[in-house]
């Protein structure tokens, strides 16, 4: 989604899962038709996450959720509006890009995602908005910044905010809590209830690996922090590293060898977007060297697989890619007809753009005699930080057009 826009929400309990690389503290209020709360009881976050058909609990891979029961909302509520603020004092979001993705709360598929773009010295943002229409439900896309922090929000929605030398609710019916960490010198600055205690929880940590640390053979997903990671077909590494997820430029890099002397084998590399519908968005090859804004960019054709390193290479700035993508599919195949038993030493490694770092490595050890494969898929999770798969899944196919459809299906 893109500021100010709106999707018809199909699904009458959708969870708002806000993530970013960073802490954040996530909160709904429930606004009538004037647009303010009409009690604390409205107002919905980590120490009060209970409202009238709303609620707040911790999302599944990282940040939170706020979770609406469109039909338990009550007639007077026209709108929740999801909002995010910085856990870290004086930080802004500058840099730093927190994304919401929307999805049905009964079956987990995704609805609609949204990442504000141009952040700068906002300290707090509304994200998005569940609002009624004409007696249906949608979802907006708003990403509206305060540089007040949520003090700033809650005081624009109706929410009482006590000076910092108030040691407790922000309204006069709100309940008693800890008492809040001494104030900042500059204001505004909130003791307000929501305030995280001196206390306050750290972020949760990634899944420990169940595989040998660096390496994919074991069962479990591994992370980013040990080194590069070599995966076998179906292994899945989580492009996450010191507890944050990779959002920057990475390069996929395929190669291969003639299986025997004297022999070219000319195969091109091309990755295919999809959106959550699993329906291709785009797709980058040789005869389209950029997509989607330039956030991905293909090398250039290499017509016979000679020279060390990458044959051809295709950059990815996953920070940049737009929020409907949620998956990537990177194929190889034989325009000329060549089948994959022609073929040695195959390969696809994921390297950080910036560093030149080699993260990933699959080496594709077993080829069958068709003219397609399916050497890797990238997966957007709610969290926002994306996954990694070996695939190594051989389809006939001489072009990428003939691999939308597997491509989507293997997603």
């Amino acid at each position: 989604m893109t500021p100010g826009s709106n999707l018809p929400l199909t699904a009458a309990r959708v969870a708002v899962d806000v993530t970013a690389p960073v802490r954040l503290d996530v909160s709904g209020l429930l606004l009538a038709a004037d647009g303010k709360v009409r009690s604390d009881a409205d107002f919905v976050f980590y120490n009060q996450p209970a409202g009238p058909g709303v609620t707040h609990s911790a999302a599944p891979a990282g940040g939170d959720t706020i979770t609406v029961d469109t039909a338990a909302v009550p007639d007077g509520i026209e709108k929740i509006v999801v909002t995010a603020s910085l856990d870290a004092a004086g930080a802004t979001f500058a840099g730093t890009e927190p994304t919401a993705t929307v999805r049905n709360a009964d079956d987990g598929s995704a609805l609609a995602s949204f990442t504000p773009p141009r952040l700068g010295s906002e300290t707090a943002l509304v994200v998005v908005e569940i609002y009624r229409r004409a007696g249906a439900w949608k979802v907006r896309a708003v990403g509206q910044g305060y540089a007040n922090g949520l003090a700033g929000i809650a005081t624009d929605f109706g929410v009482t905010v006590d000076e910092p030398a108030a040691p407790s609710a922000a309204t006069p019916q709100a309940p008693p809590a800890p008492p809040a960490p001494p104030a900042p010198a500059a204001p505004p600055a909130p003791a307000d209830h929501w305030a995280p205690p001196a206390a306050a929880p750290p972020a949760p940590p990634v899944t420990p690996a169940a595989a040998a640390p660096g390496t994919g053979t074991g069962t479990g997903k591994v992370n980013l922090d040990k080194g590069r990671v070599s995966l076998q077909k179906n292994q899945t590494v989580s492009l996450v590293k010191g507890g944050r997820p990779l959002l920057g430029s990475v390069r996929m890099g395929l190669g291969w060898e003639p299986a025997f002397r004297g022999k070219n084998i000319d195969l091109d590399a091309s990755v295919i977007a999809y959106g959550p519908d699993r329906k291709k968005i785009d797709n980058c090859f040789f005869g389209k060297l950029m997509i989607l804004g330039g956030a991905v960019q293909h090398s250039g054709d290499n017509l016979t697989g000679e020279g060390a390193g990458d044959d051809e290479a295709i950059t990815v700035h996953l920070g940049g890619l737009p929020p409907e993508v949620t998956g990537l599919v990177f194929v190889v195949n034989s325009f000329s007809g060549q089948k994959f038993s022609d073929v040695a030493k195959a390969y696809c490694r994921l390297v950080d753009d910036r560093t030149g770092e080699e993260l990933v490595r699959f080496d594709l050890t077993h080829a069958e005699p068709r003219t397609g494969v399916m050497m890797a898929k990238l997966i957007r999770q709610f969290s926002g930080e994306w996954e990694m798969t070996a695939m190594g899944e051989f389809v006939d196919a001489r072009t990428v057009r003939g691999m939308v459809k597997p491509g989507g299906q293997a997603l």
